[in-house]
């Protein structure tokens, strides 16, 4: 194994194609045999609500985003705030989370965390209510 790796996060396939799921989720663990750190490209088009009113949260893991474009409005708890590019998130395990892009522009987020082995992300059925813009209906 080499020491480093290095691909374009567009040749990672898109989880999301086929689906009825808005905009693009490309995890590169795989591709960058990282054996450490997980990292997931997420792209949300404008008016998109990701997780339509759901959310989730991780046993174990923490996890840092990263804003690279367009502004972001996240739910952490009780808390909903509009997070702009060129800001980065840390979510403690345990904490509720969801995102919606509510903008005109689409939004890049870069989502990292340690790897494990398994995973321990738990569904929120219920946990705001769906933006009334978002584009796309579940």
């Amino acid at each position: 194994m080499s020491d480093y790796a290095i691909i374009k996060a567009d040749d990672v396939p898109d989880v999301y194609k086929g689906t009825d799921v808005p905009g693009e989720f490309r995890p590169l663990k795989e591709a960058l045999k990282a054996e450490q750190l997980a990292v997931t490209l997420l792209r949300i088009p404008p008016h998109s609500d990701f997780e339509q009113g759901t959310g989730h949260f991780h046993d174990e893991l923490e996890e840092l985003y990263l804003i690279t474009k367009g502004t972001l409005t996240m739910r952490f708890g009780d808390d909903i705030v509009k997070i702009p590019a060129g800001s980065a998130v840390r979510v403690a395990p345990k904490t509720p989370r969801s995102h919606r892009n509510e903008g005109d522009k689409p939004v890049e987020m870069w989502a990292i965390s340690r790897r494990i082995a398994h995973d321990d992300s738990n569904l929120i059925k219920v946990f705001w209510k769906a933006s009334p813009l978002a584009k796309q209906k579940r």
